[in-house]
């Protein structure tokens, strides 16, 4: 990982890393599986803070909204990009923007112990 990176950054990088083609995780996932589950925005800002060197080894696109969308958040380009991207790895979006769960969602790792990042007090 990119040097000088805050350590959630990187706990969150080196996870969704982990995320096969074809498979989808939500904020909420990703930060629960890093033991901090009331933190599914502090992994959108991570993801928004990707270093370009880093956008060919990290599948940020895979990783969506609870309700299995695309979150926008000002960015329509970046929105639909991340579509375009997702469907080319065969991923199908309902009529209403949406991806089933059910079928695209990523357990997690088999294996998987969350990583130290919090600081100790």
């Amino acid at each position: 990982m990119a040097a000088g990176l805050p350590a959630f950054h990187t706990a969150v990088y080196r996870l969704v890393a982990r995320v096969p083609k074809g498979k989808v995780v939500t904020y909420g996932q990703v930060a629960a599986l890093l033991g901090a589950p009331r933190a599914p925005r502090a992994v959108g800002t991570a993801l928004r803070h990707l270093p370009p060197q880093l956008s060919r080894t990290v599948p940020w696109q895979r990783v969506i909204n609870a309700s299995g969308g695309i979150s926008i958040r000002g960015d329509l380009l970046r929105a639909e990009q991340q579509r375009w991207l997702l469907e080319d790895e065969g991923v199908r979006f309902s009529r209403h923007g949406k991806v089933d769960l059910a079928t695209y969602r990523w357990a997690g790792p088999k294996r998987w112990t969350p990583p130290t990042w919090k600081t100790q007090s």
